[in-house]
Parts: C-alpha cells; sequence; structure tokens
C-alpha cells in the first residue's frame, strides 16, 4: 500500500472518529436526563461567575460568601427531605408549617426548663409525628398526597399559633448562638450540619435497601409492590424523614433568629419546591437527587444574594428566582 493511501485511510478514520464524538455529544446535548444532572451545576457556576464580575468587591468576599452558606443551609436540609417524598411521586407542602410548629414546640420546652439538646429533641419529635400523620393518611388512606399536606399545612400552622397564643418567644441560649456564628476554615457550623444530612441522605438514598425500595416506588409502584416492596410503609417512611428534617431545622433557625415564631415561612415550602426541581429530581417519582438540590438551594441563595449586593430590589428577586425556576422546568424533562 502506497504512503498516499496509507494517510488517506488514517485520515478517513481520524474524521470517523471525530463525527463519532460529535455525534455523541449531539445526542447528550439533546438528552433531557443529562441537562437534568448538569444544568443546576452550570447556573450555579454562571450565578457566581456573573455577580463576582459585577461586584468582585461585595458579592466575593469571605464575609458575604460565608452569609451565602449560613442562608443556604437550612433551606439544603428542608430540601433533602423533600426529594425523599418527590422521589416517591409525592410532594409535601406542610415542610413550612412543620418548621414552625416544631419551633413553637422548641419554645415551650425551652420556657419550661429543658435543656436545649432536649428541646431540639422535642421539637425533630414534633415535626415527625406530623409527618407520620401525612404519611399515614396518605398511603392508608390513599388520599391525595397534595390535598392532605395542604390540609396539614394549615393545621400545623393553627396548631403553632394556638400553642404559642400568636407570639413569639424569644431563646436566649449561648451554645445556640454559637452554633449560629460559629465556623471553622470560615465555612459555618450550620453548612457543616447541612452538608452532613446531605451525605447521609445520598448514602441512604443510593447505597441502601431503603433508597432502592424508595426509587423502585415512585418509579414503578405495581412493579414494586410484586417484588414484596411495602408501599405503604415507603410512603410514611418518606414524609416522616420530611417532618423530622423541618423539625430539626427548626432548631437551626431559632439558632439564627433568637426566637420561636409561630409564623410560617412560606419562602422555605418554595425553595425546597424550587431546589427538587432545579436539582433534577423526577417530578413524577423514580429518579432522584441528593446532591443536585443541595446545589440548587446554593444558587438559589446566590442568586438572592447577588441580586441584593448590586440594589436589586427584593420583589424584583422574587421574579427572577421564578422565572429561573419556570425556564429550568422548561429545559429539563420531568417525567421518565
Amino acid at each position: 500500500m502506497s504512503n498516499g493511501n496509507i494517510r488517506s485511510t488514517a485520515s478517513a478514520k481520524a474524521e470517523a472518529v471525530g463525527q463519532t464524538r460529535l455525534t455523541r455529544i449531539k445526542e447528550k446535548i439533546k438528552d433531557p436526563f443529562f441537562w437534568s444532572d448538569w444544568l443546576v451545576v452550570v447556573a450555579f457556576i454562571a450565578v457566581v461567575a456573573f455577580f463576582g464580575a459585577l461586584a468582585p468587591e461585595s458579592f466575593l468576599t469571605l464575609y458575604n460568601l460565608n452569609n451565602i452558606l449560613v442562608a443556604a443551609s437550612i433551606p439544603a436540609i428542608i430540601a433533602v427531605g423533600q426529594t425523599f417524598t418527590v422521589a416517591t411521586a409525592g410532594i409535601d407542602l406542610s415542610v413550612s408549617s412543620t418548621m414552625t410548629f416544631g419551633a413553637v414546640i422548641f419554645g415551650l420546652a425551652f420556657t419550661n426548663g429543658w435543656p436545649i439538646w432536649e428541646c431540639a429533641l422535642f421539637s425533630t419529635i414534633a415535626g415527625l409525628l406530623v409527618g407520620l400523620v401525612n404519611g399515614f393518611i396518605i398511603a392508608k388512606r390513599k388520599i391525595n398526597d397534595f390535598i392532605v399536606t395542604l390540609g396539614m399545612l394549615s393545621v400545623a400552622s393553627g396548631a403553632a399559633l394556638v400553642l404559642s397564643n400568636g407570639r413569639p418567644r424569644q431563646i436566649i441560649s449561648a451554645p445556640l448562638a454559637t452554633l449560629a456564628i460559629g465556623e471553622v476554615a470560615n465555612v459555618p457550623y450550620l453548612m457543616f450540619i447541612a452538608l452532613a444530612i446531605v451525605l447521609i441522605a445520598h448514602f441512604t438514598l443510593f447505597n441502601t435497601r431503603f433508597g432502592t425500595h424508595v426509587l423502585a416506588t415512585g418509579g414503578d409502584p405495581e412493579a414494586a409492590r410484586a417484588m414484596g416492596i411495602s408501599i405503604v410503609k415507603i410512603k410514611i417512611a418518606v414524609y416522616a424523614i420530611s417532618g423530622a428534617l423541618a423539625g430539626f431545622a427548626a432548631m437551626l433557625t431559632i439558632s439564627r433568629i433568637g426566637a420561636a415564631e409561630p409564623a410560617a415561612n412560606t419562602a422555605i415550602l418554595l425553595n425546597s419546591v424550587a431546589a427538587v426541581v432545579l436539582g433534577g429530581v423526577s417530578l413524577f417519582g423514580g429518579r432522584g437527587t441528593i446532591l443536585g438540590p443541595f446545589v440548587a438551594t446554593l444558587l438559589l441563595q446566590s442568586l438572592t444574594n447577588g441580586l441584593t449586593v448590586i440594589g436589586v430590589a427584593a420583589y424584583y428577586q422574587y421574579l427572577s428566582i421564578g422565572i429561573v425556576v419556570i425556564l429550568s422546568a422548561a429545559l429539563v424533562r420531568t417525567d421518565k
């Protein structure tokens, strides 16, 4: 074979390899699940780069980045609980009022002389009980999760107002204050707690039989039932997890504001759902991720913080976050 033919053959092979790679890249870009996995990471980097370039002296300071981490820690914990419910093709609309109910229980225990960490246990148990009620009604009575948790949103909010007489209770505690403002290597304690919960949840969802059963329940309930998976137990469990994490987050919220507030913070609910959507969790169940909603929480807090830094009014911030969520939902296919 002549040198010319050899070069021609090598050139043809190189061109074929290049075309194959190009085809694979195009297929990846067209694959909606590729965007589900990576859109939130790309968006987070883009937001940080944008505000970092626009206001580097304000946005990229250690103090401001610390503020973003602190602000993202509690919504990240709530988003973890929401991910478990959405992975089973459900949703928990009661998380904000569950957290408020847990905060009120914490405040009542504190004013009656209980130690701080026992108060935190009480608030977590209070959230757990709310989640168990949600899960029991949804799974055993087979009532739509949207209706049940929407109703529980009002029930838990009302219970919090009744127990507190509609008044916040001031919580003055050195350990809680340390928890709120303490940090290690410029990373706040609250973010370390959120990261621990994220890692435990990630391991649970992808490396345990329970996690496999959760995804199977959301993916195909009938097939899961045929495999011997108890759909009722799984659904009760995921709502219990969501409630318990909301109750635990109540303690962290109190550490930040120094009071047990009886008024529900609906932004917590909206942010948890937004983080799940942005993070690539299928709203139809069966496909989940823990790290995605965590990064999405950082994205939302970075966006809010960046807009504040450059002087954008709060009502425009809500508008921008809503647009980001809608665009991401339009770009990422949420079915299976």
